[in-house]
């Protein structure tokens, strides 16, 4: 993880809130981690809303969001 936020945090428009978010994202499944990773390395010129895109378009991603959260809770 301390890798995913170094490289995160080495974007060039990166803001506190979306290392947070793609973090949040990420610790919840080591899958995540590696799909990050292999994500970024494919990538020549990474933009914050690029990785953003990524995460969303993932299969589980609806999986976490918080109207889901609220409901199971």
């Amino acid at each position: 993880m301390t890798d995913l936020i170094k490289r995160l945090s080495e974007i060039p428009d990166v803001y506190d809130d979306f290392v947070l978010g793609v973090i949040n994202y990420a610790k919840r499944s080591p899958e995540h981690i590696e799909l990050l990773n292999c994500f970024m390395d494919d990538a020549s010129v990474l933009e914050t809303s690029d990785i953003i895109e990524f995460i969303i378009k993932q299969p589980d991603f609806h999986e976490y969001s918080a109207t889901i959260q609220q409901k199971v809770g």
